[in-house]
């Protein structure tokens, strides 16, 4: 037999030797996270898991179990019809369930008489995830980051897009977390990652990152909207070197008419947003914006926004979290325009800032 088996710890650290990583859980398991690159080729499925389940609970586990294998047994049959018949003989997956291994069990044993060699994660997803985010730390640990600092509507998010498109190294957190990281920053439409799929998504970036070259990410608090950040990750953050964005204020109002165009065509959404900010602006203020906003005069309650909002917010917690920050080398695009920041962007990647 040339089934194997290896700890999780062993999973990561081979992990891009495998042809292919097999998800043996149902589909709602798998949606809620999965290991980088998995395709799900479920044992049971969902409707299939509740009924044996429910079986186990109001029959008895022998019955429960008779019934899971021959569902699974067609499920497996499935699969290999579908997926397997096309493989070589040195295919060498690696599979994996929740915890006990008799979902991905099943499977891999089938895989095993073909004669393919397969491998299979002891303790399954979970101990997978528990290893991952061990070596999530050891990651942030080794990079070298250049933080991009700057007020809100600075241009940071474009000169981070400027930074990928030139080569450079870049953890775009907003990007994996589909969140603009404020009050107003949900997009319309666009659930957020789990938290356990945007952990996921952080360490595969991490871990295909040179540690030779630097990774330039945005100046992020804790969270991204619904999810954390990794704590060791935000502690390297914060004591890396800083990079300071600058951009005119009529510019920023403009960058974020542009970014922000939804608000303009949904007023009303825009209006409930501000609601949030009752507490720290107060209820007069909130309603005289709102009443710019119902009138289609956004340009100066967003001025508002940075000058008296966002800005004092910002720069407080910038200066108190970033230990680096009155260090920060300063950059100033000439404008908001995507064509500033890749000149910005061509600068810093050949000076290697």
């Amino acid at each position: 037999m040339s089934l194997n088996l290896i700890t999780a710890s062993e999973a990561i650290a081979r992990f891009d030797e495998f042809h292919t990583v097999i998800d043996a859980r149902s589909e709602g398991e798998y949606a809620e996270d999965h290991l980088p690159g998995a395709v799900n080729w479920p044992t049971l499925h969902d409707e299939e898991r509740k009924s044996i389940g429910t079986l186990y609970k109001q029959v008895n586990a022998f019955e429960a179990k008779k019934r899971g294998a021959a569902l699974a047994a067609g499920n497996i049959s499935q699969h290999i019809e579908a997926h397997v018949i096309d493989k070589p003989r040195d295919w060498a997956p690696l599979a994996y369930c929740w915890r006990g291994g008799k979902r991905s069990g099943s499977l891999s044993l089938v895989l095993d008489q073909i004669g393919f060699r397969v491998s299979l994660i002891e303790g399954g997803y979970k101990a997978f995830r528990a290893a991952m985010l061990l070596d999530m730390a050891t990651c942030a640990d080794r990079l070298q980051l250049q933080v991009v600092c700057g007020t809100t509507g600075s241009g940071k998010t474009r000169l981070l897009h400027a930074l990928k498109e030139v080569g450079a190294q870049v953890l775009d957190l907003e990007g994996l977390a589909r969140h603009r990281s404020s009050v107003l920053g949900a997009l319309p439409g666009i659930a957020q990652p789990t938290q356990k799929h945007f952990d996921t998504l952080v360490w595969e970036q991490l871990r295909k990152f040179d540690p030779q070259r630097p990774v330039f990410v945005e100046s992020e608090s804790k969270k991204v909207g619904n999810v954390s950040i990794h704590p060791a990750l935000v502690e390297r953050m914060r004591s890396s070197p800083c990079l300071m964005v600058e951009l005119e204020n009529a510019e920023r109002v403009e960058l974020l008419m542009e970014d922000y165009a939804y608000f303009t065509a949904h007023p009303e959404q825009f209006c409930s947003r501000l609601d949030a900010l009752t507490a720290q602006r107060g209820k007069v203020v909130i309603e005289g914006w709102k009443a710019l906003v119902e009138k289609g005069n956004f340009r100066p309650v967003v001025h508002d926004l940075l000058t008296a909002h966002y800005d004092p917010v910002y720069l407080q917690s910038i200066e108190r979290n970033f230990s680096q920050f009155n260090q920060a080398k300063v950059l100033r695009p000439a404008d908001r325009s995507m064509a500033s920041m890749q000149r910005l962007a061509r600068s810093m990647h050949h000076d290697g800032a």
